[in-house]
């Protein structure tokens, strides 16, 4: 078998590997922080996290799908590591760019909403005060 093919089969299974190891991890660990974000509607985290999930699927399979071909053909067994090293740590910064992202995003989300708990007040009002009659000094 040609060692370019090798190295093309490596790097699939490696980067397909890694895609669902993250996007499981990420899905399994972010539905708290979702819950949170999204003022503990249940329902709506759990849909929020699917569709994140899809989209990381998505995004992540197919930068890995066109990142597949090389112009350069592997000739020893040390361009195979060479050649998985670079495309591999490519996948790699890709993944942790999309999380950073995510989580950026959900973080900016989550603070606005907790700023907007924060401004309600702590009671409900009671009723309305009169106005205090102005003083003969002031």
């Amino acid at each position: 078998m040609d060692r370019t093919v090798i190295a093309y089969v490596v790097y699939l299974v490696v980067s397909i590997g890694l895609t669902v190891w993250v996007a499981r991890t990420l899905s399994h660990h972010g539905r708290v922080f979702l819950a949170d974000v999204l003022q503990g509607n249940e329902k709506l985290a759990d849909a929020v996290n699917h569709l994140l999930v899809v989209g990381f699927y998505l995004v992540n399979l197919g930068f890995v799908a066109l990142y597949l071909s090389s112009d350069d053909t592997v000739e020893d067994t040390r361009g195979i590591f060479e050649a998985l090293s670079t495309k591999l740590g490519v996948v790699l910064l890709v993944l942790g760019a999309m999380h950073l992202a995510n989580v950026y995003v959900l973080n900016r989300i989550r603070r606005r909403g907790v700023m907007e708990r924060e401004q309600l007040p702590p009671v409900a009002p009671q009723g309305w005060a009169a106005p205090a009659a102005p003083t003969a000094g002031a």
